[in-house]
Formats: structure tokens, sequence, C-alpha cells
């Protein structure tokens, strides 16, 4: 009998990207991407948690602060401490900051202008669950949607992310070049993902759902997915019986 894997994506009042989440793992073989409302209590054994961009409650008080306090949240916690995938995308970045389970914080972008467009990021860590079918610093173009991602941390956790490989994505040029003319929002060391100490955690300002395929202009976030596939298989108990 065939397995297919447990994807939860968690919806909040004000996401948007739920959908475009649920879309990218429904194209992937042996995945079966399933909605998890804010107030539920528990995820039900899945074996990957992805918490998607938006507004989650209108970004009011601060981006992510009230998600944070959401029911659901105490299980992902639990889940993520205990070693299970989690993806938080643009609100979602924000929301595991605000859990503690990424350290730092998201401001304003610089100018305090709302940014919505394609940008180029690099893959600096190819090592993580997230980014295996990448090759070290390949440039993706992705699209941002976001207000408040200008990635900050004090400067001794900065220096803690570069010295541990745990900044994943950088804004960069076309050719991979770091410069402020390609950081969109002013981003500290021009980050635009990390990764927790156990890389089991990713959180990315920019939305990979929304370059999966050739009819969104670029698919060069699809990798992406199919490297948490590959890295939930090969940890799956019943990896051999999995949908493929």
């Amino acid at each position: 009998m065939s397995v297919k894997l447990r994807v939860a994506v968690v919806t909040f009042p004000g996401s948007n990207c739920d959908h475009d989440c649920y879309r990218a793992f429904r194209l992937l073989d042996g995945v079966e991407p399933e909605f998890r409302w804010h107030r539920e209590a528990e995820l039900d054994g899945v074996d990957a948690v992805v918490l998607p961009g938006g507004f989650s409650y209108g970004d009011y008080l601060r981006a992510g602060s009230i998600a944070r306090f959401s029911p659901i949240m105490e299980s992902v916690v639990r889940f993520a401490r205990e070693g299970g995938p989690v993806l938080g995308i643009c609100n979602g970045f924000q929301i595991l900051c605000e859990a503690g389970l990424l350290p730092g914080a998201l401001l304003r972008n610089n100018g305090l202008r709302f940014r919505s467009h394609d940008v180029h990021i690099r893959v600096e860590n190819p090592g993580t669950p997230f980014t295996s079918r990448y090759e070290p610093h390949q440039v993706l173009r992705v699209p941002i949607a976001h207000g408040e991602g200008n990635y900050h941390a004090a400067p001794e956790v900065l220096a803690e992310l570069e010295g541990a490989g745990r900044i994943v994505f950088r804004y960069c040029t076309p050719d991979g070049t770091l410069s402020e003319a390609a950081n969109p929002n002013g981003s500290a060391h021009h980050i635009a993902g990390i990764v927790n100490e156990a890389g089991n955690v990713l959180g990315m300002m920019p939305h990979p759902e929304r370059a999966v395929e050739p009819v969104l202009g670029s698919s060069d976030g699809a990798p992406l997915f199919e490297s948490l596939l590959d890295h939930l298989a090969a940890a799956a108990p019943h990896a051999g019986e999995l949908t493929t």
C-alpha cells in the first residue's frame, strides 16, 4: 500500500498565500497537503508544516505578533522543537520570529514602501532540508510582496548566522552580485532567508510558491518543495512505500 506524506498548510485570518502553498505541494507526487485553521490545537501527525504569506490578523500591532498566539502555534512550536520541518514564507517568516523559533525581526522596508515585484536571490546554503536540489550560489528569480521585510538582528546574532551557515538566501543581482541596489528592503547582510540552529525551520521573505510553474514566470521555487519532499521521504518510516 502506498503512503502519502502529509503537509499542514496553516491558515490564519488574513492569509492569502495558503492556496498557493497548497498548489505547490499538490504538484508533487507522494504529498498530501492539508489546510489547518489557526484555531485548531493539534497537527495530528503531519510530516511538515507551512506558515504561508499574507497579513495575519491584519498585521495589527506588528506583523505576525498576534498570529504567534493562535491556538495552533503551540503545536507548531512543539513540532519544530522536536525536529519537524517548518517553512515560514513572508508573513510566516515574521510569525516564526515572533514565536522565537528564529532570531531577529522583520522591520518596515527601507523607504517605508510596500514592495511587490520579482527579485533575485542567491542560494547560500544548499545543505538544508529545503535546498538540497539547488547548487551553491545558484541565483533564483522569485517574487516578493511585503511591507515589513527588512531583516534585523543584533550584531552578535548576525555573526552567529554567518559563522554557522544559517543564512540560506541573500538578495542579489541577476549575476549573483550582492549590492544595495538589489536589496529591496534594506535587510542586514542582504538576508532573504535563514534557518534555525538545528536547520529544520526555514523563514524566507520571497515567495517560492509563486514560482513553481513556467506559466507563473519562473519555476525556480519548485526545487525548494522538491527538496523538502526528498528530506521527508528519506526520514519517513515507510519510505519504501511512498507514492512516487
